[in-house]
């Protein structure tokens, strides 16, 4: 059987655009009504509202498979880095720097996935792949020069967001082995550990606690920009990997520069045209790639969402169920050819 569509990363980069819109909308609406708020509390209530949105996404017990015990070490490190110094970094660098620069900047997040992918998880990266990283990580120099002609209180904050991206980047990487479980429920404990130990942080700092209606407003933005969208990024990596879900979610700053200059924020000028000009040159690199070879499967045993229809679940059911079901199954060995992104069940060495 041969596999349902002759292009695979279209519909991973359907959901990672939707995961990115929902995250770049966030950034200037942050800010805004962040204004005041401790960086601490602000990441609290964002993952609190994550969890949230965790909780209410977890899907049957049939439809996905479920998080195990050996999964929590994984999960507290995604808490450290994507829940807890990324969000605060990201919250203390949006005080101290302009929201549409601050919004550019988040598209390294994709080249630190995209290494950290290709080292502990040996995703292939060619020339083409190597070309986009390298102009991303001009767009970001270029806008760190930007912000130099403003003030050296504004290189600080791009700063800050510029470690955001380092740990988020670190974060994805670490969350692909569990793209394969339930993302509702991935969310549900990430954003939970998140908030726990980021509302400590904030009492122990003495953060001061924000009037109500900013704290339900970044609720809601945690619910969306980081709960919801943090779904469909793991949805999207179980399509086709860490790094191209990477460089397809590096359109979100784009969405967020473009919220932030609706909102009022006309802090842009040639060096972030320039920016922004190189960071969607690269992008495009990643969205046209285009990868087929004769490979190799290894017998596999594993439990995740499947279909029948796919070229690679072929084991046989009493009676054949209709559409998307999890449970334990058996790969045999298999040789064939066609287009292919590192997903779960490609992630053969090149």
């Amino acid at each position: 059987m041969e596999p349902a569509t002759p292009h695979p990363a279209l519909r991973g980069a359907l959901i990672a655009l939707l995961a990115a819109g929902l995250f770049g909308a966030s950034t200037p609406a942050l800010q805004h009504w962040g204004r005041g708020v401790g960086s601490f509390a602000t990441a609290a209530l964002l993952y609190a509202g994550a969890a949230v949105a965790g909780v209410l996404l977890r899907q049957p017990v049939r439809a996905e498979a479920r998080l195990r015990r050996g999964d929590a070490p994984r999960l507290a490190a995604m808490a450290l880095f994507g829940a807890a110094i990324g969000p605060v970094a990201l919250a203390w660098g949006l005080q101290h720097t302009g929201a549409g620069g601050a919004s550019l900047m988040l598209t390294l997040e994709a080249l630190f996935t995209a290494l950290c992918a290709r080292l502990w998880f040996h995703e292939t990266m060619d020339g083409r792949v190597l070309a986009a990283l390298a102009l991303l990580t001009a767009g970001g120099m270029a806008l760190v020069l930007d912000r130099a002609d403003a003030g050296g209180g504004q290189v600080v904050g791009l700063l800050a967001v510029l470690a955001a991206t380092a740990a988020w980047g670190v974060d994805n990487a670490l969350s692909r082995p569990l793209a394969e479980r339930d993302p509702g429920q991935v969310v549900a404990a990430k954003g939970a550990l998140g908030a726990l130990a980021t509302a400590a942080l904030a009492l122990a700092l003495g953060e001061a606690a924000p009037p109500w209606r900013a704290a339900l407003a970044l609720l809601a933005i945690g619910a969306l920009g980081y709960g919801l969208s943090l779904r469909c990024y793991l949805l999207a990596q179980r399509a086709f990997g860490a790094a191209r879900t990477a460089s397809v979610f590096a359109s979100a700053p784009f969405i967020g520069a473009v919220c932030a200059w609706a909102l009022g924020d006309r802090s842009g000028s040639a060096w972030m045209a320039g920016a922004a000009l190189l960071m969607a040159a690269g992008i495009a690199l990643h969205l046209a790639e285009r990868h087929e070879h004769e490979h190799a499967h290894d017998a596999l045993e594993h439990e995740h969402a499947h279909r029948h229809d796919d070229g690679h679940h072929e084991h046989r059911h009493e009676p054949m169920p209709a559409g998307a079901h999890s449970h334990a199954h058996r790969h045999a060995p298999l040789r064939h050819r066609h287009a292919h992104v590192p997903d779960p069940h490609h992630a053969h060495r090149h």
